[in-house]
């Protein structure tokens, strides 16, 4: 079993190697979009701390920290990703959703994506439905503009 783990360490090493230091920052970086806040007009809110991956990766993520900010009872933060696919169509993440503060989430896609939907809700246990979500487009195009 060590030898398996030593063996696949030498070899990432050997081909890490012979990729420039700069093409391996950026390919492996993570970004950080920053938060997503359900809609406003209510007296609590879901929050989300937003990280991605590169657009390029073959499995696409959308990670963080999912916040529930609302003091009904019932209410809870919800979060949910739409894929759309350099192929075409879309494709949506499994719900997350969390009842108390900083829960930790992870939404992945089923292969190289163009473009992520990403939106936040609250969630209504009791009737078992979302609302006053909001959604923020993100594509590749609005981080390419970021300054480093």
């Amino acid at each position: 079993m060590r030898k398996t783990h030593v063996i696949g360490g030498l070899l990432a090493f050997v081909i890490g190697a012979g990729v420039p230091a700069s093409a391996q920052a950026a390919a492996t970086s993570p970004i950080h979009w920053g938060p997503v806040r359900s809609a406003a007009g209510h007296s609590g809110h879901a929050e989300a701390d937003v990280w991605i991956t590169d657009f390029s990766a073959e499995t696409f993520a959308v990670y963080g920290k999912l916040d529930d900010r609302d003091s009904h009872r019932g209410h809870c933060a919800s979060i949910r990703a739409r894929f759309h696919y350099v192929g075409g169509g879309t494709g949506w993440s499994l719900p997350r959703s969390t009842c108390s503060a900083k829960s930790s989430f992870q939404l992945t896609s089923d292969g190289e994506i163009d473009r992520v939907d990403v939106r936040v809700c609250l969630h209504d246990l009791g009737l078992r439905k979302t609302f006053r979500c909001h959604v923020d487009a993100i594509k590749p195009e609005i981080i390419a503009n970021w300054p480093q």
